[in-house]
């Protein structure tokens, strides 16, 4: 004889049963995915510590300035702080002595990891300049190129076959190289040496300079020397007389200055 159980009524034992049945597979899902993350924190872990060391974990420095000090100084300061000096190109710069550093990478205050390496730019000191070709120009013209490159000039008169007023040379020659402001001679022909330089031994000042400028030639430099002749007299003079000078040359004298008693 077949038992019959009677449930109690009122209830919907079917969607009761599978209620049950879902929430066994959440609960096999979740024991699942914490299995999961479980084992992907413990894997990375290792990698992490032992493998492969991740940046994470390693001291972090922060990058100081070194910008504006000499190449040893900033290693040194770059050395303490836990990182590498790593020395780049050297650049030319308008202002940056050379030796001192003008460049670096990265920048000061970026944080980086300890032992990381920077990059460090030193200045060669100022652009040096190219001194220009002048020779056979008017020295006004070879006077403003010399001016516009930057270089200043002085002129050193000189006598040659070359038509006056024109640049012979230049000291240091074209081509060669000069920081900014650096100095070119520039020698300029005064002629030919045509007229005979006049005797002025025994003449004052003013009559040698009304002599000189008769002949075509320019009184030069001149100083005092005791001697035995009369004081304000010509005792010596450059060049001698009888050489053959360029017109507009010069004609350095010495005068005769009364000794002592």
């Amino acid at each position: 004889m077949r038992v019959r159980r009677h449930l109690p009524p009122g209830i919907d034992w079917g969607a009761a049963w599978a209620g049950v049945r879902g929430a066994a597979r959440r609960r096999g899902t979740g024991l699942y995915v914490g299995t999961f993350l479980v084992t992907f924190i413990v894997g990375y872990a290792i990698a992490a510590l032992v493998l492969f060391p991740a940046p994470i974990f390693a001291s972090s420095k922060s990058v100081p300035r070194v910008i504006g000090m000499t190449l040893d100084d900033a290693r040194q300061a770059i050395t303490n702080a836990g990182l590498n000096p790593e020395r780049s190109e050297a650049a030319r710069h308008v202002t940056a002595p050379a030796g001192t550093v003008v460049w670096q990478d990265p920048p000061a205050g970026v944080v980086v990891p300890q032992g990381s390496g920077v990059q460090l730019s030193v200045s060669q000191g100022p652009p040096r300049i190219p001194v220009p070709d002048v020779v056979g120009y008017e020295e006004s013209t070879g006077r403003t190129l010399m001016e516009a490159a930057g270089l200043r000039v002085t002129v050193d008169p000189a006598q040659t076959a070359a038509p006056k007023g024109v640049i012979v040379n230049t000291r240091p020659p074209a081509g060669a190289t000069l920081p900014p402001g650096g100095r070119v001679t520039l020698v300029v022909s005064i002629g030919a040496p045509t007229i005979t330089v006049p005797d002025l031994n025994g003449l004052t000042l003013e009559e040698a300079r009304a002599v000189l400028e008769q002949v075509g030639l320019t009184l030069g430099t001149y100083f005092r020397r005791t001697s035995g002749e009369r004081p304000g007299t010509i005792i010596q003079q450059t060049p001698a007389p009888g050489t053959l000078s360029a017109p507009g040359a010069a004609v350095d004298l010495i005068l005769a200055r009364r000794g002592s008693p």
